[in-house]
């Protein structure tokens, strides 16, 4: 009983102890960005393999979260953009970005349905592809990338870390069920390769904003990392109040507030002033550390679950 106990004492430090990793040892995260792929196609793999095909069901969640942040896109770039121009792109993009691929994980560890999760990163992914580089041709300093060599980045860049896990899952349930069902018993493995995983986008986030610095943009600089801030704790917000009225708060939450930022800092470097390319990558540490605290705050309340013993 005391090691369990010991053992979930450290489970619940170790979000916090890699964030601070990452941020120690950034100037070394160059080694090591190669693996994030890896790590988060793993993840979803492991994850995906809880799921059947059956579970994929748009219905009025994914249309109301998904019509909630095109609104929230629009308006944020509308407020912002008389003001700072670069502020409303960084500020824009922390919204209109797709969820995040490793959206579901986290969201099975926090105890919400995989499968709306899931479903919503699809067809967000899929609608951002489409839309996307019509948007930024709209509204972009740099428009001389076609439709078609955009739309074809944003697919490279989401689709295989989304479709090829799920794809080996599903395959992997019906041909070799026994082998399926001793990675379904490997869920809390997921937790560790995103403790990995959160040490290196720390890593890297904070290897970004120290390149890019320089005394005129300070100000910039600093204004959009709290737009990021913003725009983090709006989503996580709303989309639990979404969430909430469909029955299932963790769920709107995480696909609305968790976001792709690699995709994002990519589109804002490709599209926009690439200091608006600060914003994502700012997001990248508001919204580690909102999951960490709502993972720590999990794993506290399913201690005390397991250790209260019944009168």
């Amino acid at each position: 009983m005391r090691l369990a106990l010991k053992r979930s004492r450290i489970k619940t430090l170790m979000l916090p102890m890699a964030m601070a990793g990452g941020a120690i040892f950034y100037q070394w995260m160059g080694y090591l960005t190669f693996l994030s792929p890896y790590l988060i196609f793993a993840m979803l793999f492991i994850t995906y393999c809880k799921l059947k095909i059956s579970d994929f069901k748009p219905n009025r969640f994914e249309i109301v979260l998904l019509t909630s942040q095109m609104v929230l896109s629009a308006t944020a770039y509308g407020l912002t953009f008389f003001w700072n121009r670069t502020l409303a792109e960084g500020f824009f993009i922390c919204f209109f970005i797709p969820t995040a691929t490793a959206a579901p994980v986290i969201t099975g560890m926090l105890g919400g349905s995989i499968s709306k999760v899931a479903t919503y990163s699809l067809l967000c992914n899929c609608i951002i592809a489409i839309a996307g580089p019509l948007v930024f041709a709209a509204i972009g300093e740099h428009t001389e990338m076609t439709f078609m060599q955009s739309f074809k980045i944003i697919l490279l860049q989401v689709f295989p870390l989304i479709l090829m896990p799920l794809a080996l899952a599903l395959a992997l349930r019906y041909s070799m069920p026994a082998l399926h069902s001793k990675i379904v018993g490997l869920q809390q493995l997921s937790f560790y390769l995103w403790a990995v995983s959160l040490f290196i986008v720390v890593g890297s986030c904070v290897s970004f904003a120290i390149k890019n610095w320089s005394p005129a943009s300070t100000k910039t600089m600093i204004l959009l990392a709290l737009a990021a801030l913003i725009a983090c704790l709006a989503q996580f917000k709303i989309g639990r109040i979404i969430g909430g009225r469909f029955g299932d708060k963790v769920s709107g939450g995480q696909a609305l507030g968790q976001k792709n930022t690699v995709l994002a800092v990519w589109l804002a470097l490709a599209y926009l002033n690439p200091l608006a390319s600060l914003a994502p990558a700012a997001y990248v540490a508001w919204q580690n550390s909102i999951n960490s605290w709502q993972l720590m705050r999990h794993e506290r309340a399913s201690r005390g679950l397991n250790t209260t013993k019944p009168s």
